[in-house]
């Protein structure tokens, strides 16, 4: 039997659209991902796929590739003609256990969280140099970019801080084959930058092939905060426990909020659920977002008889009052 060529390997045909290629690829490394699969030769399977997609995925690789396939006395037809990748590491060096380590599971200094996010730009397309078989040798190209995750505090967003995360990446060697190193990298966090956004590391993304440039690292940033706090863009909305008396007639309280300890007069007769804004004490951003104190009136527990006599003399104070139930 003939030896499967790349389009037999992921089940396309030769004038398959990019976007079909792409859906395939996709499909199939979710099915052999180890995870998943039951099948004992999974990771042969992806490093198979891997290398196959990473040809006819490039327009000038998957033309010589055509090319390649058409002249029958090139002898390159068979998946293995483009420098095949190996499962165990060796020419191409893709090993699935290492795609969840390449970015380490580490954290950012302080509690800080990193999390790889995108399996499909994981190694690239691994090595392209000479092929063991020789005949085929792609051009030089930068490496893929990279995508992952980092979560900084709400306290760094409001200042600007500096983060430490661990990587474990993939390294280029000169014969083409790649290899693991341990790395520090320091993280400088904007000042006001908002949840979503990205931080662009250049040059810390997958190794390039041929002596092509790496790729660039993008940390996407989530913000870690309390329980009673959400943001929406750079607003930020924090609910405020208070007293019964300091909302009735009207205290100034001191609140401990992102933007430091501030003093707040508490509007008299406020009632619970309204929000007093702050403007300019949300997220620093380019476009300082508002800070809104949402209200929670919290009855304090009768714990002494004094405590019950005051509750009594509240409720003759306000025999008179109708309450809307």
């Amino acid at each position: 039997m003939a030896e499967k060529n790349y389009y037999d390997i992921l089940g396309v045909k030769k004038d398959a659209t990019d976007a079909d290629i792409k859906k395939k690829y996709r499909k199939l490394v979710r099915q052999y991902h180890p995870d998943v699969s039951d099948d004992p030769d999974a990771d042969n399977k992806i490093a198979e796929i891997n290398n196959a997609y990473e040809t006819i995925r490039d327009k000038d690789k998957r033309a010589e590739y055509d090319a390649m396939l058409n002249n029958p006395f090139a002898g390159q037809g068979g998946a293995g003609g483009f420098g095949g990748q190996s499962a165990g590491g060796g020419q191409g060096g893709f090993r699935w256990e290492d795609i969840k380590d390449q970015f380490g599971e580490g954290q950012a200094y302080g509690d800080g969280g990193f999390r790889f996010d995108d399996i499909f730009s994981a190694f690239g397309g691994g090595a392209r140099g000479q092929s063991q078989q020789g005949g085929f040798r792609a051009q030089n190209s930068q490496g893929q970019d990279q995508h992952a995750e980092i979560t900084v505090d709400l306290s760094s967003v409001y200042s600007g801080d500096d983060y430490s995360i661990k990587l474990n990446v993939p390294v280029r060697q000169p014969n083409g084959s790649v290899d693991y190193e341990n790395k520090t990298l320091k993280i400088k966090i904007p000042q006001g930058i908002t949840d979503g956004k990205q931080i662009r590391l250049a040059g810390q993304g997958a190794a390039g092939i041929g002596g092509g440039k790496n790729g660039d690292l993008f940390l996407k940033v989530k913000i870690r905060h309390a329980d009673n706090i959400r943001i929406e863009g750079a607003d930020v909305y924090q609910t405020v426990n208070v007293a019964p008396w300091e909302a009735a007639l009207g205290e100034k309280i001191n609140i401990s909020t992102p933007a430091g300890t501030l003093g707040v007069t508490i509007p008299k007769n406020s009632k619970s659920g309204s929000n007093l804004r702050l403007k300019g004490k949300g997220i620093p951003a380019k476009q300082a977002g508002d800070l809104y104190l949402t209200l929670n009136i919290v009855n304090p527990d009768i714990s002494s008889e004094a405590a019950a006599k005051a509750y009594e003399q509240l409720k003759e104070a306000f025999a008179e009052t109708s309450i809307s139930r």
